[in-house]
């Protein structure tokens, strides 16, 4: 977006200006989510791939999820990861 302008070409002492206009591109997922079934206590990653790094929300239901010694988000370029550590049936 910070290219976005008028630009202009200047031969001699003639010129034309052309407007230029840059849209982001939407972000997809390009890995949707996969089911995971693991025993309690055990801990689980989950992995989804998205076609350009953007910010990443957790949640289990409507509740945000955020960093502790339970949950660990890392978000390395396009691949958000979520590990819920030591996991219990409540948290299916």
């Amino acid at each position: 977006e910070s290219d976005a302008g008028d630009y202009t070409c200047v031969c001699g002492d003639k010129q034309s200006t052309a407007s230029l206009a840059v849209h982001a591109l939407p972000v997809f997922f390009k890995e949707e989510l996969k089911n995971e079934e693991v025993l309690e206590g055990a801990s689980v990653s989950l992995h989804c791939e998205l076609t350009k790094a953007a910010p990443v929300q957790w949640k289990i239901g409507s509740k945000v999820l955020q960093a502790s010694d339970k949950y660990q988000m890392r978000q390395p370029g396009t691949t958000a990861e979520l590990v819920v550590h030591d996991l219990e049936v409540t948290d299916a």
